[in-house]
Parts: structure tokens; sequence; C-alpha cells
């Protein structure tokens, strides 16, 4: 990390370098912190496992990394962050007041999320060095832990509403849902799509469930 807390332009100096951007001081600009996300989401994708440095993410974003080190406190911050955010975009947290629909939205979007870039190919290549990486292995098993946490809220409030039994335990449905997801991910022997979301749903809450 740098000791020094001032930052000049990162200046783009050739065709297809990022264009510069205006110091931003030590409030985080929303704009800027954006475009830091999707460039190193976007690093992720295309490293095919080489390293991914603070100075190739800060240079593909445009800022100076001395703005990195000021706004995370790691590398691997930035990348957590970035999955957290694209995640958060792709599978929204639903509240319909029906856990049926909730469970149904949050499955589904993560299934179809796992289709398309940047995300599925992120989290292929996250997984891929994960099993050398124990730097990595940490950032996947905290990017599941959010995931987890969402799908857990979605199942404690539908329980609150009576929609599951008090005894349902509910760490065991977030295995089975994130199970299947991983194994059908990671293997590809069967789709990811839409019926499979609709058929796990009724499988763990049961098809006459409300």
């Amino acid at each position: 990390m740098e000791a020094n807390d001032t930052e000049g332009p990162a200046a783009g100096t050739g065709p297809g370098e990022p264009a510069a951007r205006p110091h931003t001081g030590r409030r985080r600009n929303e704009a800027v912190r954006q475009a830091v996300l999707d460039a190193a989401l976007r690093l992720l994708v295309e490293s095919q496992g080489a390293p991914i440095t603070v100075e190739a993410v800060a240079r593909a974003a445009g800022v100076g990394k001395q703005t990195l080190y000021r706004w995370w406190p790691s590398k691997g911050a930035v990348l957590l962050d970035a999955l957290t955010d694209r995640a958060g975009q792709d599978v929204p947290p639903p509240d319909t007041g029906s856990l049926r629909e909730d469970l149904r939205a949050v499955v589904g979007a993560t299934f179809d999320a796992a289709q398309r870039a940047p995300w599925g190919p992120a989290l292929r290549t996250l997984v891929r060095e994960a099993a050398g990486d124990p730097h990595l292995a940490e950032l996947l098993r905290a990017y599941t832990g959010t995931r987890r946490a969402l799908l857990r809220d979605v199942l404690d409030r539908g329980r609150a509403r009576g929609e599951l039994p008090a005894g349902r335990d509910l760490d065991l449905m977030v295995d089975q849902v994130y199970g299947l997801f991983w194994y059908r991910f990671l293997l590809g022997h069967a789709p990811l799509d839409a019926a499979a979301a609709e058929r796990l749903t009724d499988s763990l809450l049961g098809p006459g469930a409300p």
C-alpha cells in the first residue's frame, strides 16, 4: 500500500487506453467506483489465470492506484466488491410477501446470471484459480457467504410468515440450492434454466405449498 496519499491523474497515453479521470479526493465518487469495479471484473474474466495486479485494475479504470488503496484495503477487496456488486445487479433481493415467489426469483436469477458474461466467466476463473491460491479461496468463501446470506434472509422471512415449519433447517435448504447450482455450473451435466429453478423451488417447498 502506498504511504503517499496524494494522487495525480491516470492519463491514457495511447490508443485504447482509458481517458484520465479527475482527482476524486477521499470521498468515493460513485462513477469512479463503478469504473473500478467494472474494470476489476473485466480483468478477472480476461486474465485466464494470470495474476491481476492493482496497477492493471487502476490502469483499466483510468485512475491512480492510490485511489484503489485509499478506498479498498487490498486487491482481493476490490475483486470481492466487484463480484458482490455485479451479483446485486443481476440477482437483487426480492421481497414480494410470498416465499415461493421470492425463492423462485432468487434461484431463477442466479441460474440465469451464471449463463452470461461477465458473471459466469468471472466465477469460473475465480473457482479455477482459488484451487491453488489461498487468498482467492478466501475471497471465494466471502463472496459465496454474501449470496448464502441473501437466500437465508428470504427463507427467514418466509418462516416468520408461517410459510415454513418452525423446525425446518434453513441452512440445509441453502445448501441444497447452491449445491445444485455449483454442481451444474462446474460440471455442466444439466441445464441451469427457468425450468430447473421451478423444479428446485417445488422440491424445497412442495408443489402445493403457498
